[in-house]
C-alpha cells in the first residue's frame, strides 16, 4: 500500500478525513457484495512463512537488510525486527497437487535464504519464538528503520499512556514491563489463507474459529521466552501484550485487546467484523486513501479499499477476514489464520496447513452451520486451553464432551480433514504424506513444544542455561535442514564444542537469578538461618518493591556474633552494608571481575532500573575460568 503514506501524528483534520474514507471504504465494501461482484468458484490457498536469522553463536542478527540486500527477490519481506524476515507464497488453486507444490515453494523459499544467510555469515531458523532472544533484542535499536514500524509504536505508546506490561505463568514465570512494541518481534509464524466466496464467508469463517483450537495443539512451537519455560505456544499470550493498546482505565472497563480470539459468531456476512473492529478500535494509522470508492463501485471499478485494509491491519485476529484482488482483477475474500508457529520444519508447515485446511473443507461440508453444535464460549475456551497445554489440554466438542486434544485430533478430527480434502480433489498421496505427520506427530506427542522443552530437561546438569538454549537453537536448525518432521528429531544434545565465550560475554547471561533475599526488619537469626540452609555467603536486602537496599555478608554475621553482645533483637538493617557497588547486566565479564579485583569484593548484586534482578559471586567468576583453563591446558 505505500508504507511511505503511512502517518501516526496526524492532526484532526487528517484523522476526520480519514475515518470518513473508512465508512466510505465500509459502505463500498457492503455494496459490492449486495451487488455480487467478489470472485465465485474459486476456491485458493497460500501462506506466508516468518523467519528468525542468527549469528554463527545461535543468536538474533540484527542483518535482515543485509540478508534481503543479497536476496534481492520480491517474494521476501522485512518484519518488525532486524533479526526478522518474511517469504510470500504463491497462490494455489486448492486441488490436486496444490499441497506438493507449495511445500516445494516453501522449501525452494527457505533453502535460498538459507544460502544468502551463509553469504553474509548467518543462519535462518523457523520457530514460534527463538529460545535464544535476549532483552537488548527487544530494544527499538532491533527495530526495522520503517516508517509503518516507527509510527505504530508511537501511536501504540500514546493510547496506552504507559509501558506494556507482559505476565504469562507456566512451568516458569515471566514478568516484565516493556517501553516499546518490540515484543511482537519475539514471534513468528507460519500464516495460512484460505480463500472463499463471499456468500459462504460467514459459515466457514466460523469453521475457521472452531477448529483452531486443536489444530494448535497439533502444532505448538514457542514453549521458551527469555529463558523461562511458559506455554506451549506461547506466542498468543505474548502477541496479546505486545500490542495491547488499552490504558488502565480501557482495561479496567473491559476494553478487548488489539490481539483477540473474538466473542461472537459470524452470521451474516464479512461487514460484521470489519464493522466491529472500526467500532472498537481507534484509527492509529492514517494514509492517502482513494477518492470516491463508492462512485468506483457504482461505475463497475473495483476499489482497492486502502483505507480499510490499513486499519484491519493493526486489528489482530487469530483468523483474520481479508479482502484482495486477484491477478485477473476481481475482488475476493480470504480467512487468514495467524495462529500457527513457525517450523519445526518444511514438512511440519504444510502438514499443519493441510491439516486445517481439510478441517476447513470437512466440517463445512458435515456441519453447514456450527452455531448449532458448538458454544463459541466453549470454543475460545478451547483455543486457549491449547495454547497452554498443547496436546494435553481438554477440548469440548460437539455438546458436552470433553477429551484431551491428543485424543480428539486422532479419534474425531483426522478422519474429517481426510474427507475434506478428498472431496476437495487433492491428490491420494499428499494427503496420505501430510496428514500421516500430524497423525505421528499427535500420537508420539512429539510437537515442536515438547521437543524443546524436553531437550532441555535432557541438558539440566550440563554448563549455563545460556550455553543449553544454545545448544538448544543450533540442534534446532541442524535438524530443520536435513528435512525430516519434528516426530523423527533427536532430542538435541547439550553441545561442548559450541564457542562458550559467548555465553560469558556478560554478567546477565550466567548471573544467578534464583536469589533469596531478607528485608532490613528482618531478624539477623532468620539471615544466619537461611546462609546456612543454603549454603550462601550474602544476602541481598531489597525492599517490597524490589528495591535493593543492602548486603548482608557472612563476614558481617561473624563480627556480630564475636562482639558478644545480645543479638536476639539485631536487625539486618543494623550490620548490613548499605549502597553497595552494583553492576547491570549488560555490565561485561572482564569489567565486573575488574571491579571485584580493584573493590576486593566477594559478590557483586545486579541490578536494572534500579531493581535487584540478579547476583554475581566469586564462585561464578571461578566456574568461567576454570572453562577457559580447561580449554587452554588441555
Amino acid at each position: 500500500m505505500g508504507e511511505q503514506n503511512i502517518r501516526a501524528n496526524a492532526d484532526d483534520q487528517t484523522r476526520r478525513q480519514f475515518m470518513k474514507s473508512l465508512l466510505n471504504e465500509l459502505q463500498a465494501l457492503e455494496l459490492m457484495l449486495e451487488e455480487g461482484l467478489f470472485e465465485r468458484g474459486a476456491r485458493r490457498i497460500g501462506a506466508e512463512q516468518e523467519f528468525f536469522l542468527l549469528d554463527r553463536s545461535s543468536r538474533p542478527a540484527w542483518r535482515a537488510l543485509d540478508l534481503l540486500d543479497v536476496l534481492n527477490d520480491e517474494r521476501y519481506t522485512n518484519e518488525l525486527g532486524l533479526f526478522n524476515f518474511e517469504a510470500n507464497l504463491s497462490p494455489q488453486t486448492y486441488s490436486g497437487q496444490c499441497l506438493r507444490t507449495m511445500e516445494a515453494e516453501l522449501q525452494t523459499l527457505y533453502e535460498r535464504a538459507r544460502g544468502a544467510a551463509e553469504r553474509i555469515d548467518c543462519k535462518v531458523a523457523m520457530c514460534g519464538i527463538l529460545p535464544t532472544l535476549s532483552k537488548p533484542d527487544l530494544s527499538l535499536d532491533a527495530m526495522m528503520p520503517s516508517d509503518r514500524y516507527r509510527a505504530l509504536n508511537e501511536a501504540l505508546l500514546k493510547l496506552r499512556g504507559s509501558d506494556f506490561h507482559i505476565n504469562i505463568n507456566g512451568l516458569d514465570t515471566l514478568s516484565l514491563r516493556h517501553d516499546n512494541l518490540m515484543l511482537e518481534a519475539c514471534n513468528t509464524s507460519f500464516q495460512t489463507h484460505f480463500q472463499v466466496d463471499a456468500e459462504e464467508f460467514p459459515s466457514l469463517y466460523n469453521v475457521a474459529q472452531l477448529i483452531s483450537g486443536p489444530v494448535l495443539a497439533a502444532a505448538v512451537n514457542s514453549p521458551v521466552l527469555l529463558g523461562k519455560r511458559l506455554w506451549k505456544e506461547s506466542r498468543i499470550a505474548v502477541f496479546e501484550h505486545s500490542i495491547d493498546a488499552r490504558s488502565d482505565a480501557h482495561t479496567a472497563r473491559g476494553l478487548k485487546p488489539r490481539v483477540h480470539f473474538g466473542d461472537h459468531w459470524v452470521n451474516e456476512s464479512a461487514v460484521e467484523i470489519f464493522r466491529e473492529d472500526i467500532a472498537r478500535f481507534r484509527v492509529i494509522l492514517t494514509m492517502d486513501t482513494e477518492d470516491d470508492p463508492l462512485g468506483l463501485v457504482r461505475a463497475g471499478k473495483i476499489p482497492k479499499l486502502n483505507a480499510l485494509r490499513l486499519h484491519n491491519g493493526t486489528v489482530y485476529r487469530w483468523n483474520r477476514a481479508c479482502y484482495g484482488i486477484s491477478e485477473n482483477g476481481a475482488p475476493h475474500l480470504r480467512i487468514e489464520h495467524r495462529a500457527l508457529p513457525a517450523g519445526p520444519s518444511v514438512p511440519d508447515a504444510i502438514a499443519n496447513a493441510a491439516f486445517f485446511f481439510g478441517l476447513m473443507s470437512g466440517i463445512s461440508r458435515s456441519m453447514p452451520d456450527v452455531r448449532e453444535h458448538f458454544d463459541f464460549a466453549d470454543v475460545k475456551a478451547n483455543f486457549m486451553a491449547a495454547a497452554r497445554e498443547g496436546l494435553k489440554a481438554q477440548q469440548v466438542w460437539s455438546g458436552e464432551t470433553q477429551m484431551p486434544a491428543q485424543e480428539l485430533i486422532l479419534k474425531e478430527l483426522l478422519p474429517i480433514a481426510e474427507e475434506g480434502l478428498k472431496k476437495a480433489n487433492l491428490d491420494k498421496d499428499d494427503i496420505e504424506r501430510y496428514l500421516g505427520i500430524i497423525e505421528q506427530r499427535v500420537a508420539s506427542r512429539r510437537t515442536g513444544a515438547r521437543w524443546q522443552l524436553e531437550s532441555l530437561n535432557k541438558m539440566s546438569e550440563d554448563g549455563s542455561l545460556d550455553e543449553r538454549l544454545r545448544s538448544l537453537t543450533s540442534s534446532m536448525v541442524v535438524q530443520q535442514h536435513e528435512g525430516k518432521p519434528i516426530h523423527e528429531w533427536e532430542l538435541a544434545d547439550f553441545c561442548e564444542k559450541q564457542d562458550w565465550r559467548d555465553s560469558y560475554r556478560t554478567v546477565g547471561q550466567y548471573m544467578a537469578t534464583d536469589l533469596f533475599t531478607v528485608r532490613p526488619d528482618d531478624i539477623v537469626d532468620f539471615a544466619a538461618s537461611l546462609m546456612e540452609w543454603r549454603h550462601i555467603r550474602h544476602v541481598p536486602v531489597e525492599d517490597d518493591s524490589g528495591h535493593l537496599l543492602g548486603l548482608l555478608s557472612h563476614r558481617a554475621l561473624l563480627r556480630l556474633i564475636t562482639s558478644g553482645n545480645n543479638n536476639d533483637h539485631v536487625t539486618v538493617r543494623e550490620i548490613m552494608k548499605e549502597d553497595p557497588i552494583t553492576v547491570s547486566p549488560e555490565t561485561s565479564t572482564v569489567e565486573a571481575i575488574r571491579i571485584m579485583r580493584e573493590q576486593r569484593l566477594s559478590c557483586l548484586p545486579v541490578v536494572k532500573d534500579d531493581k535487584l534482578v540478579g547476583i554475581l559471586t566469586e564462585h561464578d567468576l571461578i566456574v568461567v575460568s576454570s572453562r577457559l583453563l580447561e580449554k587452554l591446558l588441555s
